[in-house]
């Protein structure tokens, strides 16, 4: 058993709290991790604020990076000293989706089965089955990707969820490939990623909607090819406008909400794709759109979980475009901060001052 300091929500809305932790030796299946790194994402917020269920005490964090430091028995994914990112998506190998040879949307994925607690034996709920804003975490050994040890904790271990959720938009989900263009709705650090994404693939034309200029400055280092601050200017207008009039090929909304997925459907091209990446809370409904709107532009609508993506196959190769200089985790990173500056950097996120903070351990 391990004594750790974590970072704990536990009562609804209330300020997060720094705790003592036990975390148990690894079991058959599980990977004790030492973290290295830990983004604060807006799904931590999410979980303290009630948005995803009311499982209190929460172990939060989840966007992290670390080394394996023991494995169960039976594991040979991975081995003491890996340098892991850790994801939410360790796949099965047996439900529907994973018999049908699609894992990237496995159904059952795993988690640790023994509990880390308080030190009162209060059992925690770890954020998205990690719980990663601590000194230790333990985990499903699926749950760690192994990857360049080269690479800079900080930047990679986005990979865990924001990063990976918009770059997977792009790619995984809206199929961008060269030469297509791409609107993205909301240019917040999965926003950003689908731009990065994006360009990755070799779009054409980028373009990045947001009422933040400082926003949209993020966007343009990070691919996008043109701007339009929505406060401003009508965005499905805008998007036509600079995609001669027909609408983009791919139109990625980050941002969650009914008012701009329904922009994001209008400033499609006719058979063009909408992803939503922009997590929504329970009570937001579709607008109301004509079912002949539906059928007479064509094309599809998708939701993207994770960026459709397959932690085994896609972080390896992320983590070596970024050490080859092709992919710009770095960016990403706006500030790093100790394990006691996580309620700090919500209120940063939630104002928009940063993409990502993330809390570096020692």
């Amino acid at each position: 058993m391990h004594e750790v300091k974590a970072v704990v929500a536990k009562a609804l809305k209330e300020p997060v709290s720094l705790e003592t932790i036990l975390v148990p030796d690894p079991g058959p299946g599980e990977a004790l991790v030492k973290v290295q790194a830990c983004g604060v994402c807006h799904t931590d917020l999410h979980y303290r604020e009630g948005g995803i269920n009311d499982e209190f005490p929460f172990l939060l964090g989840h966007e992290a990076s670390g080394i394996v430091e023991a494995v169960g028995d039976d594991v040979t994914s991975v081995a003491p000293g890996d340098f892991v990112v850790l994801n939410w998506r360790a796949v099965c190998g047996d439900c529907r989706a994973c018999d049908r040879g699609e894992p990237q949307y496995c159904f059952a994925t795993h988690n640790a089965t023994q509990k880390m607690t308080l030190l009162d034996g209060t059992p925690l709920s770890p954020a998205l089955g990690i719980g990663a804003f601590a000194e230790k975490t333990l985990v499903a050994a699926g749950q760690c990707t192994k990857v360049d040890p080269e690479a800079r904790p900080a930047a990679v271990g986005l990979l865990g969820c924001g990063v990976m959720a918009g770059i997977g938009a792009a790619i995984n989900t809206g199929g961008v490939t060269r030469g297509k263009s791409v609107a993205v709705i909301g240019c917040g650090g999965v926003g950003v990623a689908a731009i990065a994404g994006s360009a990755l693939a070799g779009a054409k034309t980028i373009i990045a909607v947001d009422i933040d200029d400082k926003k949209l400055e993020t966007a343009v280092k990070l691919g996008a090819t043109h701007t339009v601050n929505s406060s401003e200017t009508d965005a499905v207008e805008a998007i036509q406008a600079l995609t001669g009039g027909f609408g983009a090929d791919v139109v990625i909304e980050a941002v969650g909400r009914p008012e701009t997925w329904k922009q994001a459907f209008y400033a499609r091209d006719l058979a063009g794709t909408v992803v939503l990446v922009g997590v929504p809370t329970p009570d937001m409904k579709i607008p109301e759109i004509p079912l002949a709107d539906v059928f007479g532009r064509g094309g599809s609508l998708k939701s993207s979980w994770y960026g459709d993506c397959l932690p085994s196959r896609d972080f390896p190769m992320l983590v070596d475009l970024y050490t080859q200089g092709r992919l710009d985790l770095d960016a990403f990173v706006t500030e790093e901060i100790g394990i006691d500056g996580v309620e700090a950097a919500f209120d940063r996120m939630h104002q928009g001052d940063v993409l990502r903070s993330v809390v570096v351990f020692s």
